[in-house]
């Protein structure tokens, strides 16, 4: 189309305009136009020029205020738009005249004309709308980048900021308000500003920091953290200081315990430090206000010594407190083969010796925190001798795993073994110390008395038992005395498993980068650096690597000293591994995209041989978006492309993968998609995948996965290693009887359990190479799952910590961060009396408003106090 033709084109289509007006449009248009002329006019007194300008600005404001299209005023003035603005540009005392231009611009202008105009004016921002706002904020915030990256002043915009912030807040849109602010680097501002929904606001705030880096992201927090604790909500102010960590923790509880007024509060906040593990001592810190009966309590919620009494009695009112038998597990009646029994008579003897081992296991996970079982703690047990030498060291740490949390019966069970005649039995009592003390402080400390000795003694298994019982026992603590003693080993020692464990059991004990950290990682690099190319190449020196990474758990860029180290290792494998490691653990939880980035490029390379770095950069992708559900849905994409177009190494790392995105979770997909792998051609990705299994529906007697691993009892009952690794998937599904997790993931997805984490962790890694680990003889890796188990309970208590059920209602969790008005947390709901269970994908709320909770996420041990306001339903009926 000619020139000449599309001017005829806009003449014809504005007549046709002009002809479709109405009588009412049409006076507008003219009244509108008319004001505009007499404002340009330079021969008309300035009085009667302002007031046509005053008419022109009411008109626009009128019809900006609500905005479903484009008003009429702005389609009516937009071909005498330049007459506006050379009327603006030039020297002129009309007021509001820039502020016209500005809100005309908005539809007509270049981009950064509405911010330009506006500075030049001086009447309200909030007066043109919601739609001009809206476009303001987002000029500035453009206008701001700009101007910071030419090292220019931006102060004259600080004012628009401040009004716009206050604008949104009073309007609902909080999460406007909070995109500006973060935008213009202001966030510390929400602190000063009043805020009447904190909920919205804070979580909003805590949402967006994981789509922030460093300083930015710690701030958002901060703020958020100040918010809870100016609306005195204390508990939620100290959920947000354990997610920012760092030295000032203790000091943000100490703080928070203080300031509660209410001996229930602070319950609470006892209650949530002791299902993070936090170590925190309340007459230590020396917090004020607490008398010594109240110090008792709250140590006791916070050491979780009054753990294994909630959940024994968790058992009792399910009635599920019977031990069980692994048959009572394997059904083996139900199979065609019979399991283990009906097996080639040449390999009669070593499956039945691993068929015991397997059932050890079964026994331990399934009766775990119970104190009983129908194989070990019955009189005359002969079971830990139908073992050999490391079975019976696993049988005897079994006991731990039977005596969980309950530290002063579980050592009297355990006391007899550790003076046997036999090594592998004295080793497993150790072990099984550890075990037993795992997540609980105990006045005694007796982890720590019985087994320091041995790890200063000669290598051998007693040392190794000790190391990674002392790891399991003080996961998460810090404690430099036990640092101390395991950091010789990692220096001094010549066995290399024993080094190895020993890493990883610093790495789970000054987890997220705890003061001493510094020191440990320096320690471990070292130890890399001399090690001779055949320690390098041993399958434990992944356990070191492991370690290493765990130092940095969750602390980003602070691992980049460590990362530069790992990179002068002499071994360009072992180099790129412990990178890997270190990176993946660093930025485990964030979903920094860069990150996954960084480790899909690693697996771009087409490698067969030496690819374990591969394999752990594919297995650091599930670990960076583990727990943040928009990077988990794409990385079960990326698993579906990994599988296709990668080679070997890294397709073996692919069902790890998907169990570390869904710990504790059988998402029906997830269990449709590992259940294929099962029966893959390759060894390792079946074994995998049946280990996937049993990480993703650990502790939820999910009956569909039971039935898959039933099938692949009977598929596999001629595979050894296969079989083995069915009936751990088997013991992991039942444990604790289903009322366990061993997801690190706690406080409605906020917050990451460190030693939760770890123990996870050392058990995935050795899948990377079971025919070496658990398939051989350091099974005894997978007691590390100790320390991430615990109760998936609900329970609501009284101040005196007696049980006191209520109401409550347990639905699916819905996403409400920046949804408009109030919308509900939960949906598909139901009715139940505490105690309950929840599943990972579960949220529960009160369900009558008899009660208040002392804390806005229910999960684990939650403290009750009666509402003052509430009126009995008759009363109300009086009324």
């Amino acid at each position: 189309m000619t020139n000449n033709e599309e001017k005829k084109q806009d003449a014809k289509d504005g007549k046709d305009e002009e002809k479709k007006l109405s009588e009412e449009d049409e006076a507008l248009k003219s009244q509108l136009l008319d004001s505009l002329d007499i404002a340009m006019d330079v021969k008309t007194k300035d009085d009667i020029r302002q007031k046509a300008i005053d008419r022109l600005c009411d008109e626009v404001k009128k019809s900006t205020g609500s905005m479903t299209g484009v008003p009429k005023p702005l389609k009516f003035l937009k071909p005498r738009y330049s007459d506006v603005i050379d009327l603006a540009e030039g020297k002129t005392k009309l007021k509001n005249l820039y502020d016209l231009s500005s809100a005309l611009s908005m539809t007509m202008g270049q981009p950064g004309d509405v911010v330009k105009y506006k500075l030049m004016g001086d009447g309200n921002v909030v007066d043109w709308g919601h739609e001009y706002v809206r476009c303001l904020s987002g000029e500035v915030g453009s206008d701001w980048i700009k101007r910071v990256e030419g090292n220019k002043e931006t102060a004259d915009l600080r004012p628009l900021v401040d009004e716009m912030v206050t604008y949104y807040l009073a309007h609902n849109s909080e999460s406007a308000a909070i995109d500006l602010l973060v935008e213009v680097s202001l966030i510390s501002n929400l602190s000063s500003t009043t805020v009447e929904d904190v909920d919205r606001v804070t979580r909003y705030l805590i949402k967006t920091s994981d789509y922030l880096d460093g300083e930015e992201a710690l701030e958002c927090l901060t703020v958020a953290k100040g918010m809870f604790e100016k609306a005195e909500r204390h508990c939620d102010a100290v959920r947000v200081a354990i997610k920012i960590g760092g030295p000032d923790l203790k000091e943000a509880c100490k703080k928070a315990l203080e300031a509660s007024g209410d001996v229930k509060d602070r319950l609470q906040i006892a209650a949530v430090l002791g299902r993070s593990k936090i170590p925190f001592d309340v007459e230590e810190e020396g917090v004020e206000g607490v008398d010594d009966d109240e110090i008792e309590k709250l140590n006791d919620l916070i050491s979780n010594a009054s753990l294994s009494d909630f959940f024994l009695n968790l058992g009792r009112d399910l009635d599920v407190v019977d031990p069980k038998k692994p048959e009572d597990i394997y059904k083996s009646h139900l199979s065609e083969t019979g399991g283990f029994s009906r097996r080639q008579q040449s390999n009669a003897k070593v499956d039945s010796a691993r068929a015991n081992l397997a059932s050890t296991f079964v026994n331990g996970f399934v009766n775990a925190g119970f104190n009983t079982d129908k194989l070990l703690t019955v009189e005359n047990s002969d079971w830990l001798y139908k073992n050999k030498e490391h079975g019976m060291l696993s049988a005897t740490a079994s006991l731990g795993l039977l005596m969980l949390w309950n530290v002063e019966e579980g050592l009297t069970v355990i006391d007899k073994y550790l003076y046997s005649n036999e090594e592998m039995v004295k080793a497993g009592a150790c072990l099984g110390v550890g075990v037993l003390c795992a997540g609980v402080k105990s006045e005694a400390d007796p982890a720590f008395a019985l087994l320091s000795e041995h790890v200063e003694g000669s290598d051998g298994e007693m040392k190794r038992a000790s190391v990674q019982g002392l790891g399991i026992a003080y996961a998460g603590s810090g404690r430099e005395e036990v640092g101390e003693v395991l950091v010789k080993v990692v220096e001094e020692s010549e066995d290399w498993v024993a080094v190895g464990l020993a890493g990883l059991s610093l790495g789970m004990i000054y987890v997220k980068g705890m003061e001493g950290a510094d020191d440990i990682a320096m320690a471990i690099v070292t130890r890399l650096m001399e090690a001779s190319d055949d320690n390098l190449k041993h399958s434990h020196t992944k356990f070191l690597c492991l370690g290493l990474g765990l130092l940095w758990m969750g602390k980003m860029e602070e691992c980049d000293a460590t990362v530069e180290a790992l990179k002068t290792l002499s071994d360009t494998s072992v180099s790129k591994f412990a990178v890997n490691t270190v990176v993946g653990c660093a930025y485990a939880g964030s979903g920094n995209v860069l990150k996954v980035q960084q480790m899909l490029h690693e697996c771009a390379e087409h490698l067969e041989k030496d690819a374990d770095h591969q394999a752990v950069a594919a297995l650091s992708i599930a670990m960076i978006t583990m727990g943040e559900e928009v990077g988990a849905e794409m990385t079960l994409r990326t698993c579906d492309h990994l599988l296709q177009y990668c080679e070997l190494p890294i397709k073996r790392a692919v069902p790890l993968m998907l169990a570390c995105l869904h710990v504790s979770d059988p998402d029906y997909t997830i269990v449709d998609t590992l259940s294929r792998l099962t029966h893959h051609e390759d060894e390792q990705i079946s074994q995998n995948a049946i280990m996937g299994l049993g990480v993703i529906s650990a502790g939820t007697n999910n009956s569909r996965v039971a039935g898959l691993l039933r099938q692949l009892s009977e598929f596999y009952s001629k595979e050894a290693g296969h079989m083995f690794t069915v009936r751990i998937a088997q013991g992991l599904l039942h444990m604790g009887k289903g009322l366990m997790t061993i997801s690190p993931i706690t406080s409605d997805k906020l917050l990451m359990n460190g030693p939760a984490f770890g123990g996870l962790m050392a058990v995935i890694f050795s899948c990377l190479d079971m025919k070496a680990t658990l398939l051989d003889k350091s099974h005894q890796i997978l007691f590390y799952l100790s320390a991430a188990m615990n109760p998936r309970m609900l329970v609501t208590v009284d101040e005196s910590l007696e049980w006191k059920p209520t109401t409550v209602r347990v639905g699916q969790a819905v996403e409400i961060v920046g949804a408009p008005g109030k919308p509900k947390s939960i949906t598909g709901f139901q009715t139940h009396q505490t105690p309950v269970l929840l599943s990972s994908k579960e949220r529960a709320e009160l369900g009558t408003e008899e009660f208040l909770a002392c804390t806005s996420v229910l999960e684990g041990i939650v403290v009750i106090k009666e509402n003052p306001d509430y009126k009995p339903p008759e009363e109300e009926e009086k009324k």
